[in-house]
Parts: C-alpha cells; structure tokens; sequence
C-alpha cells in the first residue's frame, strides 16, 4: 500500500523538491507524474521526460509542480517559435513537436474511448493533421486593455484576467494580426478607452477580425460597452485606409458585466453585414456572430470524412441534429436526396436557410427547436424516416433524450462529430448498447498546437 493511502495524506510536501519521471499529458497539456500512485501535474513537461519538480500545490488527490530542471528531455521537445508561449494561455503543446502532437491526440481518443466508453477493439485512425500547422486561424478575438503608454491588445495570461500585449500569434492568420494591431493603433490614437472590467467603464472591450481564407474578405468588429463611439467617422476612414480588403466594419454593443464577449445587439457601421468564404464547393456568409469553424482546411478534411462515413448515394434521408448555420448540412446535401437540419439556436437557423439559398439547394430544410423533440415530430407529423443520423453537439455532447430517440428511430447509420473524447466515449457506449456498432473513429486536428481534438464516428445499426 502507498504512503499516501496509508496516512490519507500526500505523499509529497508543498515546496519539496523531488526527481520524477512523465508518464502522460492532461487534456490541458500538463505533464503527469506519479508520485506512490498520486498524481502530480507539471506544466510544460513531456511524457517519458524526468525531470526536478518543486511541489507548488497539494490536495487529497492529486497535486500541482513547476518544473525546475530535466535530468532527461523527450525526442519530441521542440523551441516553441511564440515569444510568449509561456505566459500566454491560447496554445499548450508548442514544445511538443508536430508528430508528436498528432500521436498524442490519437492515444488521447483511443484512451477515452477505452476507459469511459469500454471500446476496446475500435479502430482509432492515425490524426489527420496539417501540412503546415501554423497561422490557421481565421478569427481573432481580442480583449483590449489600458498601459500607462495607451491601449494594448492580446490574449490572457494563464489562469488569470490580466492582458499579454502581443503584436503577432502564430497560429492566427496573418490578415488578423494585421487587422488588430492596425485598429488598436487607430483607437489609440483618437482616444479611445478601453473598457475596465473592474469599475464596469471605458469604451472598446474586444476587438474582433474575421479574415475569409478563400475569398480574402475580412470584417473587423469594435465590441463596446455602449453605443457611443467617440470619432466614429474618423475611426471608420482610418480602418477603410488601412486595411484595403475590409469588406464590414461592426459594432456590436456589450453592456453587461459579463466575460462573454459579445452583446445581443449588433450594428453594421461601415460595408455589408456579411462577408463570405468557401469550404469545398459550398460558400457561405458569415456575420459578426455567426458560428463558423476557425480552421476552414481542416474543416473541409472533417467535413468529407462525415460525407464519406455518411456514405451517401443521392437515396437517402438525413438528419442533421445540432446543425449550426448548416455547414455540415450542405456538404451531405450534395450527395443526399434531402437533409433535414435542426438547431436550437433561431440566428443559426436564419443562416442555415440564407445559406441554402446562397447556394441554390432545394434538397434542405431547416427546423428551429430541440433535436430530441423535432426529430420524432418530423417522423410522426410527416413520416420522415432517415437512413443516416449526422450529430455534431457541443463539448457537453448529446442530449440524452436525441441518444434515445436515435435508438428508436434505427437509422442505418449514424455519423457522430465530435469536438470532446470524452462526451464522445460516453456517447458511443449509449448508442451501442442501442443496438449500433462503432466501426471506426477518426480524429481531425482542428487546433495544431492546442490540446483540442475533434472527431468522426461511423456507427451502423447491428443486423
């Protein structure tokens, strides 16, 4: 028995220093030590590393180190190329070289799937990762503070409210950085402030930069905590000239004292309310707050292997629950003889159904509502039955309710996208005791350098 089950207590003291060795990465990236089988999480270290670690943190279970010096570093350690790596929290696995990073994400989902769904024989692909796995991003949301020299902008410190001024990200587009650092500059210089979380005052909280990969069109949203802004026109004019590709300049007005970035309303200071992109062959307009993936390459390999496990011969009938502004609705579309997409959200089903049109397809429909209780009101009230069952929920996964009627329902296969291992595990394990075999499991790398991993599943009902 170890020390710590026999006494209750940790088996290390808070300021000790002890040698380790790295067995496992959290899913927030940390290194994970055992210490007499408790747990010890260390950032910025590697599995299969040793390494002195000062104890900073104990609780019953687990405890928290900083790592002080390796006695032994992994193949995989690479030079994060960000200077802020460290204290910026946006990124966890830039010292973990690309290989690596794809390997971690598919022991991490052959792991989860094994521990928490009990899938022991599923297969679990090699991750589909990037060629180049860097300035993928294709939106910016930036929170702007005050420094004794004016504004800055940047992302959060770890763990904590306090602003990184940064001038580039490596992992964001180009055309963001640009557009960031050019509007901070611009409010800056005709007095903008910014926005004081603390007393609830000042002005501009976030600046917001949506680059269209495929088309070149970027929008750029001034998130204020009123609808004063101060020099308007002048504003407008400085960003016009500076970023000759702006197709929308936005304000959207915040006034709550909230960490949620934007407000209900919305306005469209200078250009068109949308601007657009391209994924494969469908386009889409995107707003200000529409909901749209942040890495449109990885997005496309995603999206063609949910057509390819839907395997679709332009017969079917498929439901699309959870479905957004429609994106993934649209690829099954051009192979399905009619999608139905449902979504919680009305502002996501006005895009879906402008979308649909922006690309003359007839073969979808778009309901507003819960999935768990349209579903069954389409197979009742009008007799849709569907061969395929497409669900892409959020991190919490799906209702147990949809689970249920996905069950009744017994369509001939289901094709589950994920964005959390876990949910995804739990869900699986349901449907399969439903009565559906899980035939494979493909992880996506949506997020390179992050700890995220994003998934697709092909189940078939069992004969």
């Amino acid at each position: 028995m170890s020390k710590q089950n026999k006494q209750g207590n940790a088996p290390v003291q808070k300021n000790e220093i002890i040698d380790v060795t790295f067995e496992d990465l959290t899913h927030e990236g940390a290194g994970v030590a055992k210490v007499d089988g408790y747990a010890l999480f260390v950032p910025n270290a590697l599995p299969g590393e040793q390494a002195k670690v000062k104890v900073v943190k104990t609780k019953k279970g687990y405890g928290f180190g900083k790592l002080l010096e390796h006695t032994k570093e992994s193949e995989y350690r690479v030079e994060p190329p960000c200077p802020i790596y460290k204290q910026c929290g946006g990124c966890q696995l830039q010292h973990l070289s690309y290989e690596g990073q794809l390997d971690y994400k598919q022991n991490q989902v052959k792991n989860v799937l094994q521990r928490i769904g009990g899938l022991e024989n599923v297969t679990v692909h090699p991750t589909l990762g990037m060629e180049d796995p860097w300035r993928y991003r294709n939106k910016a949301q930036v929170p702007v503070g005050m420094e004794e020299g004016g504004l800055v902008a940047g992302f959060y410190q770890q763990r904590s409210h306090q602003i990184i001024n940064m001038e580039r990200c490596v992992i964001q587009d180009e055309a963001n950085d640009e557009a960031v650092s050019r509007v901070k500059e611009i409010a800056d210089q005709y007095g903008i402030k910014a926005y004081d979380e603390k007393i609830h005052k000042g002005t501009l909280r976030h600046i917001v930069a949506r680059h269209a990969l495929n088309t070149g069109q970027l929008m750029v949203v001034l998130v204020t905590k009123g609808t004063e802004l101060p020099n308007k026109k002048n504003i407008i004019e400085e960003i016009r000239q500076a970023l000759p590709n702006v197709k929308s300049i936005v304000q959207n007005i915040n006034p709550k004292r909230t960490n949620v970035i934007f407000g209900e309303q919305t306005k469209v200071l200078w250009g068109e309310e949308y601007i657009y992109d391209t994924i494969g062959e469908i386009k889409f307009a995107i707003s200000a707050r529409s909901f749209y993936q942040v890495n449109p390459k990885q997005t496309k390999v995603l999206y063609d292997k949910a057509l390819e496990y839907g395997n679709l011969t332009g017969r079917e009938t498929v439901i699309d629950a959870y479905c957004g502004i429609g994106t993934i609705s649209l690829f099954l579309a051009q192979k399905a003889k009619h999608v139905y997409g449902v979504e919680i959200v009305p502002e996501a089903i006005s895009d879906a159904k402008r979308n649909a049109k922006l690309n003359h397809m007839d073969n979808v429909d778009f309901a507003v509502g819960e999935a768990e209780e349209v579903i069954p009101w389409w197979h009742t009230a009008q007799g849709i039955t569907p061969d395929v069952i497409v669900v892409d929920p959020p991190r919490k996964g799906c209702d147990e309710k949809l689970l249920e009627t996905i069950v009744k329902m017994k369509p001939e296969r289901v094709v589950y996208v994920s964005c959390n291992p876990a949910t995804l595990a739990r869900d699986l394990k349901i449907l399969e005791e439903g009565g559906f075999e899980t035939k494979e499991v493909q992880p996506v790398d949506m997020f390179p350098q992050t700890t995220h991993v994003e998934c697709v599943s092909h189940l078939v009902r069992k004969k």
